[in-house]
């Protein structure tokens, strides 16, 4: 079955760094583009940063400059590189398919996350 599980959060101080990992397996991923969402308490999950099957990269408008994606489709992994990070960064950090649609992708399944915080 499909199996996402996400890694590297921590706490940081504003302004350090962190890099995310996420382990996907039970399907080929390679296939797909992958994003790294967040979701802070309160307030709905987010799309942070995504990355197709090529390399092609989007980002937030709030993670621009600051945040890179990247992946090893050899690997299965997916990579969240986080510069400059700020207290509003802080969240649960999630990778999924991109866009996230169960009915297309014939799953409806999110890993537990990992968490980010980011003291001032």
């Amino acid at each position: 079955q499909v199996q996402l599980v996400e890694s590297g959060g921590g706490l940081v101080q504003a302004g350090g760094s962190l890099r995310l990992s996420c382990a996907a397996s039970g399907r080929d991923f390679s296939i797909n583009a992958m994003g790294w969402y967040r979701q802070a308490p309160g307030k709905q999950r987010e799309l942070v940063a995504a990355i197709t099957n090529g390399g092609s990269t989007d980002y937030a408008d709030s993670v621009k400059g600051r945040f890179t994606i990247s992946r090893d489709n050899v690997k299965n992994t997916v990579y969240l590189q986080m510069n400059s990070l700020k207290p509003e960064d802080a969240a649960l950090y999630y990778c999924n398919t991109f866009p996230y649609d169960p009915l297309l992708q014939g799953y409806d399944y999110w890993g537990q996350g990992t968490q980010v915080t980011v003291s001032s």
